[in-house]
């Protein structure tokens, strides 16, 4: 067997082949929230050879967000999101290309997420009405695309997967979209993160880090294969 050049991504190389590395450095992934899920996204996405990444969030990191957020640690608090993120990406992969884009993105302002040459879009915000707009405005300019639900509440890993919005149940969040997408009369299939666990009772959206961080992992093996298969 021919021998590979150790490199930081050579172990990624043997498993995937030096074509496929080439053919995900090369491609372009946009991730509109970069909390708890979001931040696994991209963590993950930057390990597996992905070297064009756009994070967009209007955040600080805020001493709540320790327990489940990848940035977030004692040293990052009241820093920019993706101030800190960049950082960690450089510290990774210091020929990864990365674009900031530090605001909150709403209806009005989505467009301004299409203005790149993305090849697959994140969705990992919470603002309802965003992620609402964000699948009219991605199938309308036929951009792939995957949503987050909630994982708030939520304590089993094992109870996450990525399927079609018509086929979630127990998951508060996916409801709405569902509806939303039923009386749009999409028919489209609708990719999302979605947790079939039933939501703990707890005040406020308690949350813990290995439900966020694995839909997180869960959503960047999804893009990686959907990109080399």
């Amino acid at each position: 067997m021919k021998s590979i050049k150790q490199h930081k991504f050579s172990r990624l190389e043997q498993l995937l082949g030096k074509d496929n590395l080439k053919v995900l450095s090369n491609k372009t992934i946009l991730v509109l929230g970069i909390g708890g899920v979001g931040g696994y996204v991209v963590e993950s996405l930057v390990r597996s050879g992905i070297e064009n990444i756009i994070i967009v969030d209007n955040d600080i990191v805020d001493e709540t967000n320790i327990n489940r957020q990848i940035i977030a640690l004692d040293s990052t608090i009241g820093k920019k999101k993706v101030d800190v993120l960049k950082n960690r990406i450089k510290d990774i992969n210091k020929d990864c290309k990365v674009i900031t884009i530090d605001k909150f993105i709403t209806p009005d302002n989505i467009n301004i997420l299409f203005e790149y040459n993305i090849d697959y879009l994140v969705d990992a915000c919470d603002h309802i009405d965003t992620k609402k707009a964000l699948i009219k405005e991605c199938l309308k300019r036929k951009v792939k695309f995957i949503s987050s639900m909630a994982t708030a509440k939520k304590t089993d890993p094992s109870k996450l997967k990525i399927t079609d919005i018509r086929k979630t149940y127990n998951d508060p969040l996916a409801k709405i979209i569902r509806k939303y997408v039923k009386d749009e009369k999409i028919n489209k299939k609708i990719d999302v993160l979605t947790s079939t666990e039933v939501s703990k009772k707890t005040e406020g959206l308690g949350s813990c880090m290995y439900v966020p961080a694995s839909a997180g992992i869960l959503i960047a093996s999804y893009i990686i294969k959907k990109i080399i298969d």
